[in-house]
């Protein structure tokens, strides 16, 4: 079953826990100093925050698939729709290695597919500096591209 994905970039992580552990009444799956995320049932959600985003607000917004067959059928449903993007493969991200397929909404928000594959003891590309978006997003080529 493949589950929402949201991540938001935020100032004070310890005030965000706080504030969202409070919003869905449960504790974040993983805790790190600049980095949580809940993987929720009810709703059914990954939903992140970091403080390693250039800017607060939304990040970008994801599909988690549960398989890669999963991935492969989101990604064949934009390519067919003429919707182009950018397929990484083991990529480095988030305290985690993932299979993923970006690509932009109309409004050019990313939108991040992806599978994981494990987890790392990194946030990227096992180097702690900060990424230039909170989750690795690769630089928008054109509108509605990766």
């Amino acid at each position: 079953m493949s589950r929402l994905h949201v991540h938001i970039s935020v100032e004070d992580i310890d005030q965000n826990i706080r504030f969202y552990s409070a919003l869905f009444g449960s504790d974040p799956s993983v805790i790190k100093a600049d980095y949580a995320k809940w993987d929720l049932a009810e709703p059914a959600v990954n939903f992140a925050i970091s403080k390693r985003g250039s800017e607060t607000g939304v990040d970008h917004i994801g599909i988690q698939a549960d398989n890669d067959t999963e991935l492969t059928a989101i990604q064949s449903r934009l390519q067919q729709a003429g919707i182009a993007g950018h397929e990484q493969r083991g990529a480095a991200c988030c305290y985690a290695r993932s299979d993923k397929y970006w690509t932009q909404d109309p409004q050019g928000i990313a939108w991040e597919s992806f599978h994981s594959l494990e987890t790392i003891p990194t946030f990227s590309c096992g180097d702690e500096a900060p990424a230039a978006s909170g989750c690795c997003v690769p630089k928008m080529a054109t509108a509605g591209c990766c």
